[in-house]
């Protein structure tokens, strides 16, 4: 049975650390596979001991490779290069990306369909919010992203709100370039302050209220109107 192990690099190339801080040295049979091939990795890690290595930055956490016996992942990849070689896995290929699509699709259409619904515009604006929902769909939803929309810890709903409200951070206000003082929470303070600003602009459209000429989502959507 094999036995798995999660280490943080160390400081060379061939060391990890344990979690009590603990230095080890890989074996010198031991090879450190890299991240990238995701089938190659289980198989290695289901053939026998290995180390994992993964890095936290912020709140996401990285994948640094994988260590293992290099006898291990030589015979590992042979085996996996010669079952992708075959046809019947080509089709399998093909059906799974036609697969993935479909569902990607389905889910887009879903997700401005939620935009639409969480923007609730006047009619006199309709066309307007069908632009918005397009625009931030279509920066949230690509997979691999690593917006809020790709996210299924909260309801749809609550993505599409805050995919919203980053898009216009980002689009209409002058977030992109303020500077912040690198103080604990005072980013946070400022992007409250800026969805606050944003759900009150949301507002204007949603009562059908005349909008000024300078409006920055007016600006903003331009060319997704166009």
């Amino acid at each position: 049975m094999s036995e798995t192990t999660t280490y943080t690099p160390g400081p060379k190339p061939n060391t990890v650390r344990t979690p009590k801080g603990e230095i080890l040295t890989a074996p010198d049979s031991w090879v450190l596979l890299p991240p990238g091939d995701a089938g190659l990795t289980r198989r290695v890690k289901a053939a026998g001991d290995h180390w994992v290595v993964q890095e936290k930055r912020g709140r996401k956490v990285f994948s640094r490779g994988v260590w293992a016996p290099r006898e291990v992942v030589e015979r590992v990849q042979k085996e996996l290069e010669a079952e992708r070689s075959t046809e019947s896995f080509a089709k399998k290929k093909e059906a799974d990306a036609r697969r993935r699509e479909k569902v990607q699709t389905a889910y887009t259409e879903d997700f401005h369909a939620a935009v639409v619904a969480y923007l609730a515009f006047h009619p006199t604006h309709a066309a307007l919010a069908d632009a918005f929902a397009r625009a931030v769909t279509t920066h949230a939803t690509p997979v691999g992203s690593g917006t809020v929309a790709r996210t299924k810890r909260i309801p749809i709903e609550e993505r599409a709100e805050a995919a919203v409200i980053a898009w216009m951070r980002h689009q209409t206000t002058g977030y992109d370039n303020m500077v912040i003082a690198r103080v604990k929470g005072k980013r946070r303070e400022v992007r409250r302050m800026l969805a606050r600003r944003s759900v009150e602009l949301l507002g204007l459209y949603r009562s059908g209220a005349p909008i000024p000429a300078t409006c920055p989502l007016q600006k903003a959507l331009t060319p997704a109107a166009a």
